[in-house]
């Protein structure tokens, strides 16, 4: 929509938000940024080739005034078409041009990142970057949207030097590890911003605004303005707003966040906001609640909303320090064998080869076939790892495919059989790897008979999940969880046939 206002505006905005949104990793320098552009114009109709031109060259002279560089995009110019009309005619249909661009750059550490959760309750203070010299501008916003206008005046990133200065000013703070949590104000304005971060942190926020603030709350809290919060701790306040300073850009304190689950935002001295935060929360979560009661099981839907106002972070913890594998074992010259086993349509190989090289082993590349035409046997390996994908497109259900491959063919039946024997081997199985280990009947135990096998089946939800789980490692036999008991991790789950089911409930104790 603001394309319909202001082409120049929504370019250069494009252009400062991409920038906005990069900016809390840490980055080789400003002018390494590289950008993807890609259009989305009506460019045949009349007057909208001369709004394109007007926002490349906003676009053109914006990058060049910051340093960075376009080098590649896409674009479609033929956003318009004729429909029918029920009475006869027809209308014509044209989209809004968009531009869309994406930035990204060398990051040469990967843990020197911030998110925009909050994580400093009572000791957190939340700074405000203002970097659209006081703009409050409506236009194309999505508080616009919701009462049907469009607008009339819309953001602009009109100081590119005070871009480029907030810019390399989070860079430094960043790495010197100040900002604790962070995020830009764009997309939806400052309040949305300010609710973000609170909902993703699970905690509430204390805010307060003095008049001088464009003296009307409504737009000054949604326009969707350039501009960055961050969550820095208290005592490094100071450190922060100097470097601002430094840089010539304005930045204040704004609030705080605080422990107890509520939401307080005060203009002047008006509450202009105060609510528990849980429900806002949900409210904010209502839409994709009612799209998933169309896709899911409602139930399983019920479940995780009625879960929302009670969930805590996972607790996670470490049993153990980790460390590289000891030069000794990586510079032996002889080393373990492991197999990484993949089937047509896995995928994950790479990684886990990378990973059993970095743990002192010597991984080897197995696809099926090989072990099929006889060009290798598992006779000489110690391990087998099977890795993750979807074998064969897994259109027989999770890694019956390539389970049948090996059951059905009795040599190979038999050296599965034998590896599984010895009592010098050990076996690894990721994602559709653990699927397959599972109809091999190699977990939990040998010797279950087929129809008592567990096994994964359809997820309840009756949809592919992939979400990110806490488990917590027990004491057990597994040598590759020696010494990491007690610890609690995080991991991704991606799914369509995670579920474990278990024909005899006893096998489960």
């Amino acid at each position: 929509m603001k394309g319909l206002v202001d082409a120049g505006a929504m370019a250069r905005m494009a252009v400062g938000e991409a920038l906005t949104n990069l900016v809390w990793a840490r980055v080789t320098a400003l002018e390494d940024v590289r950008c993807s552009a890609n259009w989305m114009w009506a460019a045949k109709l009349p007057g909208e080739g001369a709004a394109l031109h007007d926002a490349a060259v906003a676009m053109r002279d914006l990058m060049i005034e910051l340093g960075i560089a376009v080098d590649g995009g896409k674009d479609s110019l033929s956003m318009a078409a004729r429909a029918p009309l029920p009475g006869g005619g027809e209308e014509l249909v044209k989209a809004p041009g968009q531009l869309v661009i994406s930035a990204y750059v060398t990051c040469p550490d990967i843990t020197q990142t911030v998110t925009p959760d909050l994580k400093l309750p009572e000791r957190g203070r939340l700074l405000f970057v203002d970097l659209s010299n006081g703009g409050s501008r409506l236009g194309g916003s999505a508080l616009a949207q919701v009462y049907s206008q469009v607008g009339d005046r819309v953001p602009d990133a009109e100081d590119p030097g005070a871009l480029g200065r907030a810019f390399s000013a989070v860079q430094e703070l960043i790495s010197q590890g100040v900002p604790t949590a962070g995020h830009d104000r764009s997309d939806g304005g400052l309040v949305t911003t300010l609710l973000e971060m609170a909902f993703s942190g699970n905690c509430g926020i204390d805010a307060e605004f003095d008049l001088e603030d464009n003296g009307d709350a409504i737009p000054f809290l949604f326009a969707e303005e350039l501009g960055l919060v961050m969550e820095v701790d208290e005592i490094d306040v100071e450190k922060a707003i100097e470097t601002f300073r430094l840089a010539d850009v304005p930045c204040r304190i704004i609030g705080r966040s605080i422990a107890e689950p509520e939401i307080r935002i005060a203009f002047g001295d008006r509450k202009v906001l105060k609510a528990d935060s849980r429900s806002l929360r949900d409210l904010w979560e209502a839409t994709s609640f009612r799209i998933e009661l169309e896709q899911a099981d409602p139930d399983c839907v019920a479940a995780e909303r009625d879960g929302l106002q009670s969930r805590k972070a996972p607790p996670f913890e470490l049993s153990f320090t980790p460390r590289p594998t000891p030069a000794e074992i990586m510079g032996q010259k002889r080393k373990i064998p492991v197999a990484i086993l993949r089937e047509e349509g896995s995928n994950g190989d790479r990684e886990m080869a990378a990973t059993f090289l970095a743990a002192g082993f010597e991984p080897w590349d197995v696809a099926m076939s090989d072990l099929l035409d006889g060009r290798i046997t598992l006779e000489r390996f110690r391990g087998v790892a099977a890795v993750g994908g979807f074998a064969h497109a897994d259109v027989l259900d999770a890694s019956k495919g390539w389970a049948g491959s090996v059951r059905f063919n009795h040599n190979l039946w038999s050296q599965f059989e034998a590896f599984l024997s010895r009592t010098d081997t050990f076996s690894l199985g990721v994602c559709n790897g653990c699927q397959l280990l599972a109809l091999l009947g190699w977990v939990p135990w040998r010797g279950l008979a087929d129809e008592t096998q567990p096994r994964f089946v359809r997820n309840e939800s009756g949809r592919f999940e992939s979400r990110f789980a806490s488990v917590t490692i027990l004491d057990g036999p597994s040598i590759m969880l020696r010494g990491m008991a007690g610890s609690t991790l995080g991991i991704w789950s991606a799914h369509g046939e995670g579920r474990a089911f278990f024909p005899d409930p006893e096998i489960t104790h």
